[in-house]
């Protein structure tokens, strides 16, 4: 699975930079100088990072290549990623990126079936997006309290969910 780490800006200056949506917790291991980058679209990439630095909170990135304003325009909007299998697993037991919990079958603490995971929102509280079949999708905030446990291995996620969150 391919996770983006990044999305191409518009252009900074006259020599190629471009701006850098960050979409990781590591931009220093990802967009490192030497690296190398797959793109979404593949036709596009992999670009090789040739220089990067900070600019008032935004990342400016200049690409192997990539010499002027106009080469540098023709890559906005393109995303930047890298395969799931490159991502270290956390060592923190309650901590879990987007992609290992997507696709976890989801039962109830009785083991009624609920669904699957199929997205993980972040918007001010972590929220789990399961798909149910016949039924709207139903969010449920990813606290212990409702989420008691995760078994990645095991590709199952159990809830207890108060009444009304699942109606």
């Amino acid at each position: 699975m391919q996770l983006v780490v990044g999305r191409i800006g518009r252009p900074h200056g006259i020599r190629g930079d471009v701006t850098v949506e960050v979409r990781t917790d590591d931009p220093e291991l990802r967009f490192a100088v030497g690296a190398s980058v797959a793109t979404d679209p593949a036709g596009r990439g992999p670009l090789v990072i040739e220089g990067r630095r900070w600019h008032k909170d935004v990342l400016l990135v200049r690409f192997a290549g990539v010499d002027d304003r106009d080469t540098a325009e023709s890559l906005r909007g393109i995303m930047l990623v890298i395969d799931s299998a490159d991502v270290e697993p956390s060592d923190d037991p309650d901590e879990f990126h987007d992609h290992e919990l997507i696709g976890l079958a989801v039962v109830t603490t009785s083991g009624e079936p609920v669904g699957e995971v199929t997205d993980v929102l972040h918007h001010g509280q972590d929220l789990l997006v399961i798909r149910r079949a016949g039924q709207d999708d139903a969010l449920v905030p990813f606290v212990r309290e409702l989420v008691p446990e995760v078994d990645v291995r095991g590709g199952r996620l159990v809830i207890d969910p108060p009444e009304g969150l699942l109606a």
